[in-house]
């Protein structure tokens, strides 16, 4: 199979396996979870940047090969999420952020109204905007006509694990959105990352998974091998799903003479 590239925010990607840097026992394991997942993009809340420290200062145990995607973590409204991304482009972050716009505490899910609010002032400023976002298609469908250059629904919610809850609204986001589709949040199984790749999704984003398993870079391992499948099965063309059986070899005719 030739080289199959995601061309997203004027990159070339050769992984589709988002990861990020929250939860690990300590900060020098994330450079062997970089290697070992074969990612290429990684997340990291902006709060977490002690300059002053270097081993606190999470940016000091990231590779320098990896593009960053700062997120707004912790930001209630469209506004906190903007001041959250010029502070970390002027902290030397580059243009790329995750919107993350929550007023639930509960379950943290996105508030996709002050999510649009927030994708149309950044992508006008020059960010590549990757929206967080609840699997809304009228949502999915404001966020590409302000600018995002994908949309990231949720699985199921932050640090959960409970796989992709939201598998038939990401479908209708797949086929309609316009958008590449990077399923976010939930994902905790490398089957389920799969899963979401064999419906088409661009790319998948996990943290927790990776970050709280027993043994978190062969955990990495079996994501970038899942993620790799599901990609290859749904460019093969998955067969089609029937109630009936229906037999591989014909079932009449052998013993007929």
């Amino acid at each position: 199979m030739s080289q199959d590239l995601f061309h997203i925010g004027g990159k070339s990607l050769s992984s589709r396996l988002f990861i990020g840097t929250g939860k690990y026992s300590r900060n020098t394991l994330i450079p062997e979870v970089v290697e070992a997942s074969g990612s290429e993009v990684i997340t990291v809340a902006l709060r977490r940047i002690d300059p002053a420290s270097r081993e606190e200062n999470i940016l000091t145990h990231i590779p320098p090969h990896m593009t960053l995607l700062p997120n707004t973590s912790g930001a209630r409204t469209a506004e906190e999420a903007v001041r959250i991304a010029r502070l970390a482009r002027a902290a030397g972050m580059g243009n790329w952020v995750k919107i993350e716009v929550i007023n639930d505490q509960k379950y943290l899910l996105p508030d996709n109204l002050e999510t649009v609010k927030a994708t149309e002032i950044l992508a006008a400023e020059g960010f590549i905007v990757l929206p967080y976002m609840s699997p809304d298609l009228s949502a999915a469908l404001r966020l590409r006509d302000v600018g995002a250059a994908a949309v990231m629904p949720l699985g199921a919610p932050i640090g959960s694990n409970r796989g992709l809850k939201t598998k038939e609204l990401v479908g209708i986001l797949i086929e309609e959105a316009g958008l590449p589709v990077i399923v976010d949040a939930g994902i905790g199984r490398p089957s389920e990352a799969a899963e979401a790749m064999e419906m088409g999704a661009a790319a998948v984003l996990l943290n927790t998974a990776i970050a709280t398993a027993r043994d978190p870079l062969l955990m990495a391992e079996a994501f970038r091998g899942a993620v790799a499948s599901g990609r290859q099965a749904y460019l093969a063309g998955l067969g089609a799903v029937r109630n009936a059986a229906e037999a591989s070899s014909p079932l009449t005719g052998f013993l007929s003479v």
